[in-house]
């Protein structure tokens, strides 16, 4: 039996990440993660910083978005997002030290920094860094 499949694009400010077929699309919403299958209710959500996974018919890919909307209809989802990456296309590297930059800021409480830009840095480099985490962690399954 065939399997049903929805399409999925995923879109950045600057470019469209993916746009294909997909059996399912968990994304991490304001209020919680959520699992979208095909012939889903229609709904229009707000994403916070984290991963989206699409389990293609083939494969499971990774992406990380900085937040954005989730609208689903019942056979096309698009994910709009500030930024979206690949998983495997996250610099770790500067994600660290974003989280670090973020902490000190927060940490030496000056009073000319923007406390709600430091969280918000912080929050989104916590959200790069975990799906790094994820993406060797199904790497090692």
């Amino acid at each position: 039996m065939k399997a049903l499949t929805m399409h999925v694009d995923i879109v950045s400010a600057e470019k469209e990440i993916f746009s294909g077929l997909a059996e399912m699309l968990v994304a991490t919403l304001v209020n919680g993660e959520v699992g979208i299958l095909p012939r889903h209710t229609p709904l229009l959500a707000r994403m916070k910083p984290g991963e989206v996974r699409v389990k293609t018919p083939t494969e499971e890919l990774s992406f990380y978005v900085s937040g954005g909307l989730l609208e689903v209809q019942p056979h096309v989802v698009t994910v709009l997002a500030d930024t979206a990456l690949r998983a495997r296309d996250i610099d770790e590297a500067a994600a660290l030290k974003a989280k670090e930059r973020a902490e000190e800021a927060l940490r030496n409480r000056q009073v000319d920094i923007d406390y709600a830009k430091a969280q918000a840095e912080l929050a989104e480099a916590i959200a790069q860094l975990r799906a790094i985490q994820k993406l060797r962690e199904r790497a090692h399954k």
